[in-house]
């Protein structure tokens, strides 16, 4: 089953969080925000979203492309290296289910077991806002968290899917998981090959698509609902 763009569609009404390196508001492929905050290590708030790594930014195109008239909001967690903690990342989601969005991008993960009771009670914090996380379930055979927890989009990584589609398939637990394109949008004159890519752009396609298909449909309940909005 695959879902594609739709023609019309522009992901209006729809609000996604994107937690990452911040966003720069001013990049002509992402055409401003409707707000953000940054996050300390230890989880502490502040002002500063602005991305100066350019993987946010990047992340907030490929949604972008998709779904151009959704409120994007940069939740900043990472600010002069890819990496950040425990207590942010539980901060950054908390944040971005009080603001009440309805699509949280997480292009980040983990594999370290011990966090795993720390974001099950945080993806249950946000489901019961209605809020529902998009993030890699796994890779290269790595099981990554939140991905993989029961009440999140998992996402796994497909080369030869569209850039423009995601594909449900069934895992071999029984799990439904969308399989998308780890290309993100692409830069004149850059060859895909020169650019940023991998799962985080794979994500980052599926929560743009999944924007555009919740722009007319009623708030899914669940994961199922989920599903059937996505298959149309």
């Amino acid at each position: 089953m695959t879902l594609r763009l739709s023609p019309g569609r522009t992901g209006r009404t729809v609000s996604v969080a994107i937690i990452d390196s911040g966003v720069n508001a001013a990049h002509p492929h992402v055409g401003g925000v409707a707000g953000g905050v940054g996050i300390g290590p230890d989880g502490s708030e502040h002002a500063d979203y602005l991305d100066r790594l350019g993987h946010g930014t990047a992340v907030a195109a490929a949604i972008r492309e998709k779904a151009p008239a959704a409120e994007l909001y940069a939740v900043k967690v990472f600010d002069l290296a890819l990496s950040t903690g425990i207590t942010a990342l539980v901060a950054a989601i908390d944040w971005a289910a009080r603001r009440g969005v309805q699509l949280v991008n997480l292009s980040l993960g983990t594999a370290r077991g011990e966090h795993e009771e720390a974001l099950r009670a945080c993806v249950a914090r946000a489901a019961e806002r209605g809020v529902w996380i998009v993030s890699a379930r796994e890779q290269d055979g790595q099981r990554w968290l939140p991905g993989c927890l029961p009440g999140v989009v998992p996402v796994r990584l497909d080369w030869d899917c569209p850039r423009q589609s995601c594909r449900l398939d069934v895992a071999p637990d029984g799990a439904w998981v969308c399989c998308a394109s780890g290309f993100p949008r692409g830069i004149p004159g850059v060859p895909p090959e020169r650019n940023l890519k991998g799962i985080s752009f794979a994500v980052a396609n599926v929560t743009g698509l999944l924007a555009q298909a919740l722009e007319s449909a009623p708030p899914p309940r669940g994961l199922e609902d989920l599903r059937r909005c996505l298959s149309g």
